[in-house]
């Protein structure tokens, strides 16, 4: 198929880009709303405990990321991740003239979520954070943890099973927190949104730059990798991280049960 075939497929396919911006503002809020509130709930119930408290954390985090993409994906996706529409971009998934709309939807929804928790638990809305996050060891630990999420996405979706990427993003961002040194932010929208709570989430506004650069390093990395382990992924691109389709009004999408989408399967077999 031609790139303006292609082009014209996936305007036809996808929802009005109005409604998957507003999916990707909406997923990305309560994500981090989730990241923030459950961090400061963590730090309340087991004041004593960082284990547990991290523990708290990344459990809540990795249950409401695998609800989120269930819920939004058929609309936008739900890439709910800056790093991720940049990928899905270069892969052909997503328009690249859409690219700086997903990301401007994704900050703004980071930043709104970030209020939105410290209003929750009666915090000034806007509280810089003063928990500094720097080191060679934090930055490689963001290399190594967006280069993992990326190659579980976008392996998951190659592979054909796209009904299971929810709960394989879920479970990856869950164990990351442990096993990276920096807890995984992987996330530059995410990191952005972090700076506006001076709570057990937080990131000083001083250390972002650095862990964004390192996420956009482990994307580019995540590029080549995923170029290299599945040369067909191309054909999939559009399904990232579950296949976004509009719906006639009355009828079930995938988040409801539904059949997946006739127009997935005419694009590309599963197997790389």
């Amino acid at each position: 198929m031609s790139a303006v075939g292609r082009a014209v497929e996936m305007t036809q396919a996808r929802p009005d880009l109005w409604r998957r911006l507003l999916a990707e503002y909406v997923g990305t809020g309560f994500l981090v709303a989730v990241v923030v509130g459950s961090g400061i709930a963590a730090q309340r119930l087991s004041p004593s405990d960082v284990g547990l408290q991290l523990f708290e954390n990344a459990a809540a985090t990795a249950a409401a990321l695998a609800a989120l993409i269930v819920a939004l994906g058929p609309v936008s996706g739900a890439h709910f991740n800056p790093v991720v529409s940049i990928a899905d971009a270069a892969f052909g998934g997503l328009a690249r003239r859409e690219v700086a709309s997903y990301l401007a939807a994704q900050l703004a929804g980071a930043v709104s979520g970030s209020m939105v928790a410290n209003l929750m638990f009666e915090l000034p809305a806007v509280e810089w954070s003063t928990t500094g996050r720097s080191g060679s060891g934090l930055w490689l630990a963001e290399v190594v943890a967006t280069l993992g999420l990326l190659v579980v996405i976008f392996g998951v979706v190659r592979s054909g099973r796209v009904g299971a990427a929810p709960f394989a993003v879920g479970a990856y961002i869950g164990a990351a927190y442990f096993f990276t040194a920096s807890t995984s932010f992987a996330n530059p929208a995410v990191s952005v949104g972090r700076m506006f709570t001076d709570t057990f989430a937080g990131i000083a506004p001083s250390s972002v730059p650095a862990f964004v650069a390192f996420q956009l390093v482990g994307g580019a990395v995540a590029v080549l990798t995923v170029r290299a382990l599945y040369p067909g992924l191309a054909a999939v691109a559009t399904d990232v991280v579950v296949p976004g389709v509009d719906q006639p009004s009355g009828t079930g999408g995938r988040a409801n049960g539904g059949a997946p989408p006739p127009a997935r399967s005419t694009r590309g077999g599963p197997s790389s």
